[in-house]
């Protein structure tokens, strides 16, 4: 591995997004050891989005004077510049410059993942000669079977298997898997379910742990058709043993099956958190025992209709070599909410691993009639009284502060308190299997590039190419290009080995996707909460529907997961996708260091790729924004609504998903040309004033005479500058640009130009999954019982098992931006209640 002090050289020029242009204007301020970024002209007011407020019970705000004082003073003004991001950190290798907040959440991560983890490993001889083939179907994957048996239910995905990680990687010599089995004394060596370091090797060979009596509640029909099934097979006995573990009594009945092709593998991978490296979190402190310890792919497929290819993946099937102890199992309610947020994900046009079946373990009877419970689990969860405790804007503490620095204190405290579980909660297991062309992770190039470095010794020392390790890394960058951009970055340059422009078309192609993605979460409210580069696939595509959330209240800092800090904050979210690219590109400098002309070139291009990638995450994220605005995409008069926006919707706790959609239906019964300047019945929109019970306003408290006349202006300018952007006949900035797109559509027919009311009900959905929604769909669902550690051996028994409310939010989810049905507006068109936002499970969760 490079010296440490390589390392931090190498980042030491990755900086801080360059959100807006105003951060010239920042002053840097450190408060409890954390980085806030405060604006330093006096007459603004402070963004005080890092932990510098901190109530201790001795009646004094701890830590916050120095803060609070140098944030000083006024109310912001509708016109400040407002900075749209938490950042806490600069980007580096140094474990200062990631915060605090950093470093707590490799300690978080580990402790969330002792019931999750992943895996890994194959024969590390491998070579690059290996992958000039072409990567396509192997002939020795090919399967034949007699027409009698043409009738299975899953006869086609049988014959459409064709695993090219287990194929075309490599798994772990045998020499290391004897040593790997020397350090635990429960290690057979041979079924890779205990918890065992991996040395080498990009998969480890695992066996699923079928559920007993697994049902079927939930499958997805378009994600049943793109493996190349058809819908009636998935209510099949066959279908729902494979898809809860049985992967291979589920083809006792298909007859002689020359070359059966059933294989379910893991894979090794590494943690970075905000760009730094950490194996802390390993349990034998090496790196070499990550990765997630209860997700097993059961094969990839390659749909003969499509050509498309992807990988199947279940998630709770059992613990791999990685599980740190866990029973890797996935509890019902985590399933449920992991197979609707993914799918709703997908169709709000954001990219994302998919949702095929949510199969659960329960209560039956065997095939001779005698009682078989089902699978359960034990979590930690929460109480009915397990709630955020936070003080108002009353609270004799804050007494020396002004009323608009309680304000923000109290909207910080609120958006960053989250308590711990404190009820041991026993329910049944489930697993949901997710769907992916690929599921490349940056933390997979991370690990194999980590190996390949790890005897330099010098910054200027390029890597042997001669190692095993060498060839691991290059054997999975290539297929990275092979699985995710195959016709982009695979293609062109396998014939002629060229990696180092494979390795460069990746990069591109993944900053895109990244950056993308990200930028697509602000747009719908959405955050990760645990955005790792473990949690970050290489293409872009979102994944590990964990500890996630929808924003209710807006805060800059929201998230859902304790363990989430600030730097996984809602608006931090695209400083730690970039965080995440820039692992990824100092992963697969060793490649390009090795094939450049000279070191030199190799460190040029890893600047320009360092400094690209600022502007392309910004880009991206205004884009978004824009067009929530109703602008095009391109069109920068939008960027200052924005951060004026944003300064009201931080002081008036508003709600994020109801604020963008009503902000649409002003557009739509007052649009641009209309020449309309009623903006007082426009501000009566927004706020939905005719709505019958008033929870389909945007503001969770009555704004006071100040904070709507500041909203009052700001529609009015928002309106102005819309007008302005869209008068074609004085060449506004929005007209020019569509007319542009028209134009290079080959078009002339203006009528296909997209109007601000079009573009905005396309940016800001109307429904997204709250998590209130989803408590109740999961609690419905769910027989569980809960153990009060207090009287450890009462149980308190639920009896519910009402799976409708899953349907109909699968229902829900497929169409975010129309308008529903009557009962949809009704029932998930509005706020959340005041108790959703305090609750633990609920506003916040572990």
């Amino acid at each position: 591995m490079r010296s440490h002090q390589h390392q931090h050289n190498r980042k030491q020029h990755f900086r801080r997004l360059p959100f807006p242009s105003s951060t010239s204007n920042l002053t840097r301020l450190r408060s409890v050891g954390v980085t806030a970024f405060l604006l330093a002209a006096s007459s603004t007011a402070v963004l005080p989005f890092a932990s510098s407020f901190t109530i201790s019970n001795n009646s004094s705000i701890a830590s916050a004077s120095a803060s609070a004082s140098a944030s000083a003073s006024a109310s912001a003004s509708a016109s400040a510049a407002v900075l749209p991001f938490a950042s806490s950190f600069t980007i580096s290798n140094n474990s200062s410059s990631a915060s605090a907040s950093a470093s707590a959440s490799a300690s978080a991560s580990a402790s969330m993942s002792t019931s999750a983890s992943a895996s890994g490993v194959k024969s590390s001889s491998s070579s690059i000669s290996k992958l000039t083939r072409k990567m396509t179907s192997s002939s020795t994957d090919t399967i034949t079977t007699s027409d009698s048996n043409s009738n299975h239910p899953l006869s086609k995905l049988l014959h459409s298997f064709d695993h090219s990680w287990v194929n075309n990687l490599s798994a772990e010599t045998q020499s290391n898997r004897e040593k790997s089995k020397r350090k635990s004394s429960q290690d057979d060596g041979i079924s890779n379910n205990i918890k065992r370091p991996v040395y080498n090797g990009h998969w480890v060979p695992t066996t699923p742990d079928p559920l007993r009596n697994p049902r079927l509640i939930i499958a997805s029909p378009q994600v049943v058709n793109d493996i190349g099934l058809e819908y009636e097979n998935v209510h099949s006995d066959e279908f729902v043993k494979y898809f809860s573990g049985d992967v291979h009594t589920a083809f006792d009945d298909h007859g002689d099956v020359e070359g059966k092709d059933v294989k379910t593998w893991a894979t090794p991978y590494a943690l970075s958190i905000m760009g730094k490296r950490y194996t802390s979190n390993c349990p034998f402190g090496t790196g070499d025992g990550y990765g997630d310890g209860r997700a097993m792919s059961i094969g990839e497929v390659n749909n003969a209709d499509t050509t498309s290819r992807y990988e199947l993946q279940l998630k709770g099937a059992g613990p791999t070599p990685f599980c740190r102890g866990a029973d890797g199992r996935a509890v019902l309610r985590s399933s449920i909410r992991e197979f609707l947020a993914s799918e709703a994900m997908h169709y709000l046009g954001i990219s994302t691993t998919r949702a095929l079946s949510l199969i659960v373990s329960e209560d039956g009877d065997d095939e001779n009639g005698n009682g078989k419970a089902g699978n359960t689990s034990q979590r930690p969860w929460y109480s009915e009284q397990n709630q955020k405790n936070v003080p108002t804007v009353d609270d004799p503490r804050l007494e020396r502060y002004s009323p608009e620095q309680r304000k923000q204190i109290v909207a910080q405290l609120n958006a960053q308190t989250r308590n711990d579980p404190d009820v041991m909660v026993e329910e049944p297991n489930a697993i949901t299997c997710r769907v992916a062309p690929s599921f490349m992770r940056v933390g997979h190039i991370d690990l194999f590039s980590r190996r390949a470095t790890k005897n330099t010794l010098s910054e200027n020392e390029i890597p042997d190419k001669n190692t095993p390790e060498f060839k691991e890394l290059e054997d999975i960058i290539w297929h990275a290009c092979f699985r995710e951009f195959p016709s982009e970055c695979y293609e062109p340059f396998i014939d002629d080995n060229d990696i180092l422009s494979a390795s460069k078309c990746l990069l591109d192609h993944s900053l895109d996707g990244i950056a993308a993605m990200v930028a697509g979460w602000v747009r719908v409210g959405f955050a990760q909460g645990n955005f790792n580069g473990d949690n970050c696939l290489v293409a872009g595509r979102t994944m590990d529907y964990g500890p996630f959330g929808w924003m209710e209240e807006y805060h800059p800092l929201f998230a859902k997961w304790t363990g989430s800090g600030e730097h996984f904050g809602f608006l931090n979210q695209p400083n730690a996708g970039f965080a995440n690219y820039v692992m990824l590109l100092s992963s697969i400098m060793p490649i390009i260091e090795a094939y450049s002309p000279s070191l030199e070139e190799a460190r040029k291009y890893e600047t320009e790729m360092t400094e690209k990638g600022q502007q392309v995450f910004q880009d991206k994220l205004m884009q978004e924004l824009r067009s929530k605005l109703g602008f095009h995409p391109e069109d920068e008069s939008a960027d200052d609504l924005w951060q004026e926006v944003e300064v009201l919707m931080r002081e008036s706790k508003v709600d994020w998903t109801l604020f963008w959609r009503q902000l649409t239906y002003v557009e739509q019964e007052f649009p641009v040309g209309s020449g309309s300047k009623a903006y007082g019945e426009m501000f009566d929109v927004l706020n939905a004033s005719k709505s019958h019970d008033g929870l389909k306003s945007p503001f969770y408290e009555q704004l006071d005479t100040e904070s709507r006349s500041k909203f009052f202006s700001w529609i009015q300018q928002w309106r102005e500058t819309l007008e302005v952007s869209y008068d074609s006949e004085n060449y506004g900035s929005s007209a020019e640009l569509c007319q542009q797109d028209l134009s290079e559509a080959g078009g002339t027919d203006e009528k296909k130009i997209t109007s601000p009311a079009e573009r905005m009900r396309l940016a800001n959905p109307k429904y997204v999954l709250r998590e209130w929604i989803l408590v109740d769909a999961y609690t419905k669902a769910s027989t569980s019982s809960i153990r009060n550690p207090i009287f450890p051996m009462k149980k308190l028994k639920s009896e519910r098992g009402d799976e409708t409310m899953i349907h109909e939010l699968f229902n829900l989810i497929k169409n975010p931006y129309d308008e529903g049905t009557d009962e949809q507006d009704e029932k998930y068109y509005r706020r959340a209640s005041s108790e959703a936002l305090k609750k633990g499970g609920v506003a916040f969760m572990s």
